[in-house]
């Protein structure tokens, strides 16, 4: 499959990097690495691949496919990558929070430390809450007001005009919309809390980088 090789050509140039490090063929000769500096990468990669993941899908992908495909089109192609792009900023958050939470032990950190951590629990909690509870509302929402849609002929064009037309003479849909709009506004906020709660920390990486 394409995603295999895709993945597998990723591990391998990681695979290269760590080999031809500095750290590897270092002073101290013996090709060992700290296990600080595997959670440092771990962290990295992480935190990087979640901060840019939330980049794309909130700010470019979404709004280009919107203006672009079909309403119901575009609502069943977020239907599907949503739970995966939660499930995979999750995870990343998840790697990103352990990792610094082991290098920083809450006692002996900073204060700076300690918020940094704060903001990487904040960026996990977020994107759990809107995959485990408001994602799958939406998508169930989203249903309803498809067949609704569907039985006035609507959802083929893109943009809200036609659903706004008709939402006028139908107290049915009109209802959905507000509920839905309700629903995809605390997501959305969710997602937008989460995403700044990892640039505050990408603000953090960049001052302590030495380039």
């Amino acid at each position: 499959m394409a995603w295999i090789t895709r993945f597998l050509a990723a591990v391998a140039f990681l695979a290269v990097g760590v080999i031809f490090s500095p750290e590897t063929f270092g002073s101290n000769g013996d090709g060992s690495l700290k296990l600080s500096t595997y959670l440092k990468l771990a962290h990295l990669l992480s935190f990087s691949t979640a901060w840019g993941a939330a980049l794309w899908v909130t700010f470019i992908g979404g709004i280009i496919m919107f203006k672009n495909l079909p309403r119901h089109q575009f609502g069943n192609l977020q239907s599907k990558m949503f739970p995966a792009y939660f499930s995979m900023v999750g995870i990343c958050c998840s790697i990103s929070m352990a990792s610094f939470g082991y290098l920083h032990p809450w006692k002996s950190s900073s204060t700076a430390e300690k918020y940094q951590l704060g903001f990487l629990v904040s960026a996990l909690a977020f994107n759990l809450t809107n995959l485990l509870v408001f994602t799958p509302m939406t998508i169930e929402m989203m249903k309803q007001r498809h067949k609704v849609e569907r039985e006035e002929n609507i959802g083929e064009e893109t943009g809200w005009s036609k659903n706004r037309e008709v939402a006028k003479v139908n107290p049915k849909l009109a209802a959905m919309n507000k509920k839905f709009g309700m629903i995809h506004g605390l997501s959305s906020l969710a997602n937008i809390m989460a995403f700044g709660s990892l640039a505050m920390h990408s603000w953090y990486l960049a001052g302590k980088l030495n380039l």
